[in-house]
């Protein structure tokens, strides 16, 4: 069975187009939800994903309307295949029931792995520029030098940590960490 997915983003838009293309592609059935692709909770989404079995086919009108993600689109097409369903996006002529479109989403995750490798291999050298520019890495400490011996002094004379914690507008772990360090 053909099963369809389709989304909007906004109560404001409309699902028509979608709806439309996914009868031509021959859906018997088609989940709506109108909520963002970021958002977790689309609830006709979960519904789909349920009544998928193996054999079927998910279609949808485009690969966005599924999710924003990509690293998340592939591991929700991963499970399909792992479950023996197959996926159709009508926009990108993807089509993982035919060899080429088989070739065409592994085309996809390969460039999407290599972009995550990209972001990485970024990140790490702009923290390793910044370090040797002198930027200090990492959260900025919340109580000075003064500060964590005033609190210690305060300790030792019979205050409370939480007490001393309150009075300095911290947390009593941040006040711990700072009498550690």
């Amino acid at each position: 069975m053909k099963i369809g997915y389709a989304r909007v983003s906004t109560e404001d838009q409309n699902l028509d187009l979608q709806l439309d293309a996914l009868k031509v592609a021959g859906c018997e059935k088609v989940y709506t939800d109108k909520a963002s692709g970021a958002g977790v909770k689309r609830p006709e989404l979960a519904k789909c994903l349920k009544a998928l079995a193996d054999g079927d086919t998910l279609a949808v009108w485009k690969l966005d309307r599924l999710g924003r993600s990509l690293h998340d689109l592939i591991g929700l097409l991963d499970e399909l295949k792992g479950r023996g369903v197959a996926f159709q996006s009508l926009t990108e002529a993807i089509d993982t029931a035919t060899p080429t479109g088989r070739a065409m989403w592994q085309m996809v995750g390969i460039l999407a792995e290599l972009e995550r490798s990209l972001i990485g291999e970024r990140t790490k050298a702009g923290r390793v520029a910044a370090v040797a520019r002198g930027v200090k890495m990492g959260r900025k400490v919340k109580l000075t030098a003064q500060q964590a011996a005033h609190a210690r002094k305060l300790i030792e004379q019979g205050e409370h940590h939480d007490t001393v914690a309150k009075s300095l507008g911290v947390s009593r772990r941040t006040l711990y960490r700072a009498l550690k360090g």
